[in-house]
């Protein structure tokens, strides 16, 4: 059922005509070409295209002419992740879609903007899911999608929903493009800070001066290598476990995490549970660069055992501080000096002996601290816009669901929502 005055009708409906990209080799690119072609790999963003990654060919625009496409065109992916819709708009150079698309051109019954929403709204994505076809990889038809059903308002009020929902993609836009500058700038923050390039204050208002030390990570720190498994073991102790997806997901260690439940030895327990301070590193991989990925144990996680795979650093309180040794870690040139030390075939692995002999250059205590807390608050702030993005997208979505469906109506003559 549809609410009065819309009408339930197919892609089909709604279009002129279809037709797939033509195909050619990517040997025609060229930073002088004539025609751009928008692959699979320029989407991005559910749905968005980024027309500064399109590649342009050298070809004859004359030969390519009916494959131009027009303002307003639908773009929906056929092959490999299927159904992600996108429109198009008409840039300085003529552009076609790339052989993976399926270009619909739609029709006066439909607004364009609207029907990019309709499109990548939940229960339409299943449909579109159920509709491709093949085994690994999975392929649509220009045939099956004109089957697709689509609750259709009249174009007033298609226009007034589209508007209302462009609003929460503009915020949305805006807070993405907030976070990857907050990243960028953390990112420069952390290559001038924890390589003394720029030095900070002290609690006196003057710039740091002490020298940096050279320490070999085992005269910094402690290095204990876990071997406590999965496993649950009749007449062992029931402990809480952190594993090795706790730590490659997660740049700090804290009581939010589910772990996992397993047993151990009180001498396992005695040896391996984790303290505040604690860095985790990821001590082997499928990959070796997935090797010493860190994460910091901030809190007090009330006995919690370090799992197997992995390695705790626990720093020398008189000498490091282990949030900044976690974003040392996280520096391109610790990870690259781990990578090099990785051996191994189908699973790669660091030994003791490679992680202890890991050279560092460190600040005194206290400026590592001041360090450490300046990039705790750029890494606080990414994570507020980061928990305010997923905010904006789930009202958003939930915004989709009511005015898509015609659950909620427009008032036509207001800006807001009925």
């Amino acid at each position: 059922m549809v609410p009065n005055g819309w009408e339930s009708a197919t892609l089909g409906d709604l279009v002129n005509k279809s037709a797939f990209g033509p195909r050619f080799t990517s040997e025609l690119y060229s930073e002088d070409g004539a025609i751009g072609t928008i692959r699979t790999t320029d989407l991005y963003n559910e749905g968005e295209i980024n027309y500064a990654t399109i590649p342009y060919a050298n070809l004859d625009i004359s030969e390519y002419e009916e494959h131009a496409l027009k303002e307003g065109d639908l773009l929906i992916t056929r092959s490999g992740t299927c159904g992600i819709p996108c429109i198009f708009t008409e840039q300085e150079k003529p552009i076609i879609a790339g052989a993976f698309l399926i270009r619909f051109q739609l029709n006066n019954k439909i607004d364009s903007k609207f029907l990019h929403e309709a499109l990548k709204s939940a229960p339409i994505q299943s449909n579109i899911k159920r509709m491709s076809a093949g085994g690994v990889q999975k392929n649509l038809t220009g045939t099956s999608l004109r089957k697709l059903l689509i609750p259709v308002p009249p174009l007033t009020e298609q226009r007034k929903i589209a508007t209302i929902l462009g609003t929460w993609d503009k915020a949305i836009s805006t807070t993405e493009r907030l976070i990857d500058n907050s990243k960028q700038q953390k990112k420069a923050l952390m290559q001038q800070l924890l390589t003394g390039k720029k030095r900070l204050l002290d609690d006196s208002g003057k710039p740091f001066k002490g020298e940096w030390e050279d320490f070999y990570l085992h005269d910094a720190a402690k290095i204990i290598v876990s071997p406590v498994d999965k496993k649950t073991v009749e007449g062992e102790i029931p402990v809480e476990l952190c594993n090795y997806t706790d730590v490659y997901y997660n740049t700090r260690i804290t009581n939010s995490i589910d772990f996992m439940k397993a047993t151990a030895k009180k001498s396992e327990i005695d040896k391996y549970t984790l303290q505040v301070n604690d860095v985790i590193i990821t001590k082997d991989s499928e990959t070796p660069g997935d090797i010493a990925i860190p994460a910091l144990v901030s809190e007090n996680l009330g006995g919690t055992v370090c799992g197997y795979h992995l390695a705790i650093i626990r720093p020398n309180s008189r000498l490091a501080e282990g949030a900044y040794l976690n974003y040392l870690f996280s520096m391109p040139k610790t990870r690259y000096y781990f990578f090099t030390l990785a051996t191994g075939a189908t699973r790669f692995g660091l030994s003791i002996g490679g992680i202890n002999k890991a050279h560092f250059t460190l600040p005194p205590l206290d400026e590592q601290q001041k360090i450490a807390s300046v990039l705790t608050n750029a890494d606080q702030e990414i994570e507020l816009l980061e928990q305010q993005l997923a905010d904006l997208k789930q009202e958003k979505k939930a915004l989709m669901q009511q005015l898509l469906t015609g659950k909620r109506r427009v008032k036509l003559d207001e800006k807001e929502v009925t």
